[in-house]
């Protein structure tokens, strides 16, 4: 493979796209140079110059930047997004940062999000949040500050805040709630 298409790769460059495709032999997918994915071992890397040939060697199109330029139908689509959003939720996730992992406007993005989930992607990105919290606050002596931290809430009191108006009371109050039970 040549140096310029792994420095593609690695660097999501985007003005490589449509002039090579690298498939994954451990995966069996195949993706756009700018796809967003988790950057692959070289040694697993197979370059194509286009779609048809790494289909014709039995890789599949990656779901997340859909190189063979099919829409996802949008549940599927958003379930991608809320899969994401469930494993990165202690990540500095914005609406920009999914648009852009995900390949479309923002306007989009929170307009389907909500249609399908019935909640904004924030909204549900902070129930994540708030719920991983609850487990942190029954299994561990940690503080306060440090469970908000680790959920992605680093501000205390915004956390404390958005713990509260979610929940009804304050991370203390609810711990020492399950612990008198």
């Amino acid at each position: 493979m040549q140096e310029r298409y792994w420095q593609a790769i690695i660097g999501n460059d985007a003005s490589y796209d449509g002039t090579f495709y690298y498939a994954v032999t451990t995966t069996g997918i195949f993706c756009r140079p700018s796809c967003k994915s988790r950057v692959p071992k070289r040694e697993n890397v197979r370059v194509f110059p286009d779609r048809q040939a790494a289909v014709a060697e039995h890789f599949r199109p990656c779901k997340r930047c859909r190189p063979d330029g099919l829409r996802l139908p949008d549940e599927e689509w958003i379930e991608l997004i809320a899969d994401y959003i469930k494993e990165s939720y202690a990540a500095p996730i914005t609406l920009s940062v999914l648009a852009e992992q995900f390949y479309a406007s923002v306007y989009h993005l929170q307009r389907t999000f909500k249609r399908v989930k019935g909640v904004t992607p924030l909204t549900y990105l902070q129930h994540q949040r708030i719920e991983a919290a609850k487990q942190l606050l029954i299994e561990t002596d940690k503080p306060v500050n440090v469970i908000g931290a680790s959920v992605g809430i680093a501000n205390a009191a915004h956390f404390t805040t958005v713990f509260q108006k979610k929940t009804g009371v304050t991370p203390s109050e609810f711990r020492q709630s399950c612990t008198t039970i």
